[in-house]
């Protein structure tokens, strides 16, 4: 981190965002999802995001699980499966794991037990890969927000 000012924190998350769509992580569908970001919803962003990681760790653990069964295969439930994270990814912009649900749908298709594995060792990584960066955005983010002196409202439930 270069600094606490949220003018550095700014540039932080400008150059970090910058690298995650230069290297194909990232597409435009995540610009759009901030643009839809305001004062009135500030965390819209994370939140979204957030659920989009519930709903695919729950994704991979069918997947893993569907790949175990060592005698008979559900192809058929993996591509249902597949197209709900690949959906999904695609809605927040995650341009490289979406990419990896294609490829990995293909060798479902082609009931490829072997390109399966391979395509959920990818799937796994690249998932883990997008995890962390967002959270690291995230983390800049609320930093920046801190630094700024904006409050959030607190939610008492």
């Amino acid at each position: 981190m270069l600094g606490f000012g949220a003018d550095l924190l700014w540039a932080d998350m400008n150059r970090l965002l910058a690298f995650l769509f230069h290297q194909g992580v990232l597409d435009e569908q995540f610009l759009q999802l901030q643009q839809l970001q305001d004062d009135t919803s500030p965390n819209f962003v994370s939140e979204v995001v957030n659920i989009y990681f519930q709903e695919s760790e729950k994704l991979l653990t069918n997947l893993r699980q569907l790949l175990m069964e060592r005698e008979f295969c559900d192809y058929k439930k993996m591509g249902i499966h597949l197209n709900q994270m690949m959906g999904s990814s695609s809605s927040i912009g995650a341009k490289r794991l979406t990419n990896v649900c294609v490829a990995f749908r293909a060798s479902a298709d082609q009931n490829n037990r072997a390109g399966c594995l391979r395509a959920l060792e990818m799937l796994e990584h690249e998932y883990c890969y997008l995890k962390n960066k967002l959270h690291e955005l995230f983390q800049m983010e609320q930093q920046r927000a801190l630094a700024e002196g904006v409050r959030y409202p607190v939610n008492n439930q």
